[in-house]
């Protein structure tokens, strides 16, 4: 076993574990408060520990929560047995359903899990299409939030596929006994208070995020191999890391684990080239070696070994497809990097690398943001699309400069970690 994730505290035992992973994800995640109502979507697979987060929940004081859960199987079904005309067609009843529960104050909470290889053997055209009319159909509620107009956050679920594609050679309950290890590990749950120990580390977050909005860099500068890649941040951006407060006064967690620090790119200053460090897991298909070429913030070229195919359908999703929505600065030293796990999830595997994503910015990451119109974004430089798409670009081999407002360039990460 070559993962160096902390051992369960004492005798601690699965389901109590589970029981603090629910907890986290109430109490830090949501920071839910008494008389919200709680939307919550996870995998069939995820239902014990749905149970658990549903009963801390109403501990806390929901007022109502609601899950919508999905099925891989039915999944499958569609892609197989479903006309063709049914790809261009999304439930758009229920996202308009979730769009309403968050203007009426709804917390969200998403539990992964799925198949990182799902749809790998399906038509690549209908993947494509079937997301763009999701992403069309679920825009007003990923509007509120993508802006943290709500309190949300997502965790992560053990499930037997997840766990076989991160651990091919172990028997499926051996496979997934140590995937559940490593989202206790990542999720600090198996410290002896978890609450305490995300308190200390977001604190270290946020001392991080102060040090880079007081200095304000004009740009990035990212060079490793295959990577050369100057990234223009928007007017007036601002760092963020750890806990924030929503729109709604709440604060949360929104990524259970987290380790970034993240900010929004200019869409029009993005410039030179860059090779992926981990292969990006998108919607059943997973994309190896992804090399790209920006011009003018557009990417102008694009390649990967495996998935190619679905990754130039993400790029037509719409014009800002081809555009930066987030940069993201993690230090290789980070758990999950340090774990020696590739986990085909982008929540735990963006956790393990600096990254960038294609897509959607968040009007969070421009100072008073939240108060701005689509257009005012816009002229500060932050992009619009229907995608949000992280993928990973940094390594103990590239090296971060920061770029001042008067041009100069300061070393921030070496090696992959922090300079100071």
């Amino acid at each position: 076993m070559n993962e160096q994730f902390r051992e369960p505290v004492g005798a601690a035992s699965h389901a109590q574990l589970l029981d603090r992973l629910a907890e986290v994800a109430v109490r830090v995640g949501l920071g839910l408060k008494p008389g919200q109502e709680l939307v919550m979507t996870a995998p069939l697979d995820a239902l014990p520990l749905v149970r658990r987060i549903t009963e801390h929940a109403y501990r806390a004081g929901a007022s109502l929560v609601t899950t919508l859960f999905s099925d891989e199987e039915a999944t499958l079904m569609r892609y197989r047995h479903g006309p063709d005309d049914g790809f261009d067609t999304a439930p758009a009843w229920l996202y308009e359903g979730m769009a309403a529960a968050f203007r009426n104050g709804a917390a969200r909470l998403a539990v992964v899990g799925e198949d990182p290889s799902l749809l790998a053997k399906e038509d690549p055209e209908k993947v494509s299409r079937a997301n763009r009319a999701r992403s069309k159909a679920y825009m007003p509620a990923l509007n509120m939030i993508a802006g943290f107009d709500i309190n949300w956050t997502i965790v992560s679920a053990a499930t037997p596929a997840w766990a076989k594609a991160v651990f091919p050679d172990d028997p499926e309950d051996v496979a997934v006994s140590r995937l559940w290890r490593a989202i206790f590990a990542a999720s600090r749950v198996d410290t002896p208070d978890p609450v305490a120990a995300w308190e200390k580390h977001n604190a270290g977050l946020q001392a991080r995020t102060r040090m880079l909005n007081e200095k304000n860099y004009a740009a990035l500068h990212f060079r490793g191999p295959g990577t050369d890649l100057r990234v223009g941040l928007a007017d007036g951006h601002e760092w963020n890391g750890g806990s924030a407060k929503a729109k709604n006064g709440i604060v949360c967690n929104a990524n259970i684990p987290t380790e970034e620090v993240f900010t929004t790119p200019h869409k029009d200053r993005v410039d030179g080239y860059v090779t992926s460090t981990k292969p990006l897991s998108y919607n059943g298909t997973l994309i190896q070696d992804i090399q790209v070429r920006f011009e003018g913030g557009r990417i102008v070229d694009a390649k990967a070994r495996t998935g190619e195919a679905v990754l130039n359908k993400v790029l037509d999703t719409d014009e800002g497809a081809r555009r930066l929505g987030e940069v993201a600065l993690v230090p290789f030293s980070s758990p999950i990097s340090q774990s020696g796990l590739l986990f085909f999830n982008t929540l735990f595997d963006e956790n393990a690398s600096s990254h960038i994503a294609l897509g959607q910015a968040y009007s969070k990451c421009i100072r008073d943001g939240g108060g701005m119109s689509a257009e005012e974004l816009a002229m500060r430089g932050a992009n619009k699309s229907l995608i949000h798409i992280d993928w990973m670009i940094g390594s103990d081999k590239v090296d971060v400069d920061g770029i001042t407002q008067d041009g100069s360039s300061e070393p921030l990460m070496r090696g992959g970690e922090w300079v100071a």
